[in-house]
């Protein structure tokens, strides 16, 4: 009887469209080697550019590592491919991976949007390759040659690095530490994909909204399968739910896997529910989780152990398709804060939207303060009545504390914080109090549906000219040029060693004409402005 609900609930998940279809698993496929075989030829690149020994050059190498819902093998249709670029020593954060790979990748016909994305916790580049978003942070190993098949979960290959990089690595160290504990993958995926739908419906997934995250989830479940490594995915389900109803909070939850445990530390941003990596005995999930999402997680733990009991009773008329029903947002509050985000053009949009998002924290914390309880839902929305590009958020609100009424203290506390270090075109951000009956009925609320928007910041300067970028390690080597938005441009030339080792440019077929690049000391080129940099360039190049 299990096995047949087991087989119930995955073609439920088939009918929500949750599996990829193999045509679209094969594009990803492609993708991911495309990209291993571009970071190959920019670690050689690189390695060139440094003047290091032909034998080194040809040694030396770079790959890619994916992680998240797509290393999981967890993926839909919609996900993105989290891919960490893992290079060698020599190769430069700064630099090489958001110069140099950055104008690689800008150069070729298949890749578009891309964004650097300097200031967030792990850096990374984001772009859309053939019609899915790659995110690739960068991981710098003490190593000439990274493997194909490097081995992370090597601490001896971790010794020394930045910290950058150890964060980088540690999403795909805890994937890969989790796919190496559960007792049974096919089981494990099966019953992750069934929880992310869960967590999505019922508002309880997304970090930045203080709930969990795609890591929290993978460690929770690889728990359950753990302690349950015989048991079917309905079973499982069920043993999650009621696994955590019951959890002693803030006991951290944590695998088996051999670390020793030290529970005594647990610093305050993972007070309500710590969640340890299992790549390392001292690191633990990065969690915003508040009073407020504490409370909604619990309540729908209790809710799905509650129903899930008519599972472990095996009720002929139980619907497992209740579990994910959409949280009732209109009929269980009857106020929301309206978060109404506005920015002149799309690609401004998704810049302010992501960094709103990343301090929503502090608005939930403000919020808190004022009402007690709020419930931030994840899903975004967009206003059709108002022509400017926008997304709304509606939160609900304590229904025991009516009397709040003025949301504008709350607003310029919180505009003050956002607006503090933001180096783009300012969006538009307005706080409002709605009623229930005030909802606009294109949102619908209680469908689990909702426009989803992918972040980027980028940091502009507008008054700023774009200035010719050198290599930090060769004072005489021209990079690119440094374009208002952090991002650079490469010349059209392709550049060469002559007979003497100096770096020179050669210049289209068409034209005998040859440019060298001159050797300038270090003192000298600071001495020049940045538009007499451009002007020595231009008249080297005739």
């Amino acid at each position: 009887m299990e096995d047949e609900r087991s087989l119930s609930l995955l073609k439920l998940m088939v009918n929500e469209g949750l599996f990829p279809s193999p045509e679209e698993d094969e594009k990803r496929k492609i993708i991911v080697e495309k990209l291993k075989t571009i970071v190959v030829a920019w670690a050689k690149k690189v390695a060139w550019q440094r003047c290091l020994p032909k034998q080194q050059i040809a040694a030396t190498s770079a790959t890619i590592l994916t992680y998240g819902s797509y290393g999981l093998g967890v993926h839909d249709p919609e996900s993105d491919i989290d891919a960490l670029c893992v290079g060698p020593f020599f190769a430069t954060i700064a630099e090489d991976f958001f110069i140099v790979l950055h104008n690689i990748l800008k150069s070729r016909p298949e890749i578009s949007e891309i964004h650097c994305v300097k200031d967030s916790k792990v850096p990374l580049m984001r772009f859309t390759f053939d019609g899915i978003s790659v995110d690739l942070p960068y991981a710098q190993l003490k190593v000439l040659n990274v493997p194909e098949n490097v081995d992370i979960l090597n601490l001896s290959l971790l010794t020394n690095i930045d910290e950058t990089s150890w964060k980088s690595l540690s999403g795909v160290r805890a994937n890969q530490r989790i796919l190496l504990l559960v007792p049974n993958l096919k089981n494990f995926q099966s019953m992750l994909r069934c929880l992310k739908l869960w967590a999505k419906r019922r508002g309880v997934y997304g970090n930045l909204n203080g709930f969990l995250g795609g890591v929290h989830l993978a460690v929770l479940a690889a728990f359950v399968c753990q302690n349950q490594p015989n048991a079917s995915v309905i079973a499982l389900i069920s043993n999650f739910f009621s696994t955590y109803a019951m959890w002693p909070w803030p006991t951290p939850v944590m695998l088996q896997d051999g670390m020793l445990s030290n529970v005594e530390d647990v610093i305050e941003t993972r007070f309500y529910m710590p969640i340890r990596l299992p790549c390392s005995p001292y690191e633990y999930c990065h969690s915003n989780v508040t009073k407020s999402t504490f409370t909604k997680i619990r309540a729908e733990f209790l809710r799905g152990h509650s129903m899930n009991r008519d599972l472990l009773k095996l009720k002929l008329d139980f619907d497992a398709g209740r579990i994910f029903e959409p949280f009732p947002y209109s009929t269980n509050y009857t106020r929301f804060v309206k978060i109404y985000l506005s920015a002149p053009d799309q690609d401004e949009l998704g810049d302010w939207v992501g960094w709103v998002k990343s301090h929503f924290r502090c608005l939930l914390l403000k919020l808190e303060a004022v009402q007690g309880f709020c419930d931030p839902n994840p899903m975004e929305y967009a206003d059709m009545d108002v022509s400017e590009p926008n997304v709304v958020f509606y939160w609900g609100l304590n229904r025991s504390r009516s009397n709040f009424v003025y949301i504008e203290p709350v607003q310029e506390d919180f505009s003050r914080s956002i607006y503090c270090g933001y180096y783009g075109i300012r969006g538009k951000m307005e706080l409002s109090i709605v009623q229930a009956s005030e909802l606009p009925k294109n949102a619908r609320f209680d469908s689990g549906n909702g426009k989803k928007m992918k972040a980027c910041w980028k940091m502009l300067d507008y008054n700023q000219r774009r200035a010719p970028a050198y290599s930090q390690h060769l004072p005489s080597y021209f990079v690119g040029y440094v374009e208002s938005n952090g991002d650079t441009e490469c010349p059209n030339t392709p550049l060469a060693l002559d007979k003497r080792g100096c770096k020179s440019a050669t210049m289209p077929r068409k034209s005998p004409i040859r440019v060298r690049w001159f050797s300038l000391s270090i003192s000298a080129r600071q001495a020049l402005t940045n538009a007499s940099r451009i002007s020595m360039i231009k008249a080297i190049g005739r």
